[in-house]
């Protein structure tokens, strides 16, 4: 049974909940879970085709699963892109990015800002096969400029950054990347389609760890390339076909499920975000606060261009100390301190998380890694959830107030 086409023009809301709801022969309202490894086919001439062209249909599971189609249409047309292709989590879908992308002596520009294992991935893992990296400034666009060479075939940031939610420029980098005909990718991890669709301002690619906010609930593993079909097709697709880095069914399922209330979930965390962090810049065991939403925020009025108005769900914030041992511990104090906020390093749930970047997310990085990054020891992370505003300020008063 095929379900109806559906018009030109729809909100994205919409296509949220219509896009690639395709019921079975029994007419089901809700996308269908496929759990099998392989698919039987019909005759010998049929699987050789399939096989030689995966387009023409599913064969085996490292290969294509009509329930991961499913969120790949719905993720691409939500990003307003002409595909995209999942992975098994963010990371594995940036390894897919440079598998297909970059060879030995190509050279990649990324922001220095990026989420640790993204450095580490570029400038760790990657120069052992021959692909130089150089980190530059989210925020400075001469650096990036200035960092061309002849050999750069790709441009990497992610904005808001993870965790000081410094902003990118993304239409001034697609002109540097296609100046010099390389790509950028955007990883659009904090922001998602609900608030920030890359491609629209230049950007080629765009990476997504579904883990978080495409999920919402922290329940599963998931990431995403989402761009134009010659590069989702023809070049990702041998790469996930041989390296095996396949987003599974079950959790394909899941986040294709969490899509449909991504809008309304960005919305609401959003609006907890920007009250948070207008309560923390008030108080006075805090130094600074990070949050693209605020005023003080050095790239507000870009990031509320980019980001359809709205800030995003994270907040970061420095506290006080005369050290920084003595904001160590007293960062570690605000956290330990929390009754009802997690203590975890994910982000994106319905329930808030607060965590220590310095010692988790970024604690493998070199301590010059992390200076030249902003990450003190005195920084935590909030992912604001969806409880009640006054509970999360309450759950962060018990900490601060005792160091004030």
């Amino acid at each position: 049974m095929q379900g109806k086409k559906l018009p030109a023009g729809l909100h994205r809301d919409t296509l949220a909940v219509r896009t690639a709801l395709e019921p079975s022969q029994y007419g089901e309202n809700s996308e269908a879970l496929y759990l099998t490894s392989g698919f039987v086919q019909s005759d010998s001439e049929t699987m050789a085709r399939r096989f030689a062209n995966p387009q023409e249909g599913f064969t085996y599971g490292r290969t294509s699963n009509p329930t991961v189609t499913s969120f790949e249409q719905r993720l691409a047309a939500m990003e307003g892109t002409e595909a995209a292709i999942g992975a098994s989590t963010g990371m594995g879908a940036i390894l897919m990015l440079c598998m297909g992308l970059l060879k030995a002596g190509d050279h990649v520009i990324c922001s220095r800002s990026v989420f640790g294992s993204t450095m580490n991935l570029f400038g760790k893992e990657f120069g052992k096969f021959g692909v130089e990296t150089t980190f530059v400034s989210q925020t400075d666009v001469a650096q990036w400029r200035a960092a061309v060479r002849p050999n750069t075939r790709l441009l990497f940031a992610e904005t808001p950054t993870n965790p000081l939610t410094d902003v990118c420029d993304i239409r001034a980098l697609a002109d540097i990347a296609h100046g010099c005909g390389a790509l950028l990718a955007v990883d659009n991890c904090f922001c998602s389609p609900a608030l920030q669709r890359p491609t629209e301002l230049g950007a080629d690619l765009v990476i997504h760890s579904g883990t978080k906010y495409l999920d919402g609930q922290g329940r599963v593993m998931a990431g995403a390339i989402c761009g134009p079909s010659r590069l989702i097709v023809d070049v990702f697709g041998p790469v996930v076909r041989t390296a095996g880095m396949t987003l599974s069914p079950f959790n394909a399922w899941v986040v294709l499920k969490g899509l449909e209330t991504l809008n309304i979930r960005m919305q609401a965390q959003s609006a907890n975000a920007l009250a948070v962090a207008r309560f923390l810049e008030r108080h006075p065991a805090v130094s600074r606060v990070y949050y693209p939403g605020l005023e003080s925020h050095p790239q507000h009025e870009l990031a509320m261009r980019q980001q359809s108005g709205l800030g995003g769900a994270v907040v970061s914030f420095d506290v006080r100390g005369t050290d920084p041992q003595s904001m160590r511990t007293n960062a570690f104090h605000v956290v330990d301190s929390s009754q009802v906020m997690s203590i975890a390093t994910n982000l994106g749930d319905t329930k808030s998380i607060i965590t220590h970047p310095a010692t988790t997310s970024h604690g493998r990085l070199t301590e010059d890694q992390r200076q030249a990054a902003g990450i003190g020891q005195g920084l935590i992370r909030l992912a604001v959830g969806l409880e009640h505003i006054d509970d999360i300020k309450a759950d962060l008063l018990r900490g601060l107030d005792t160091l004030a």
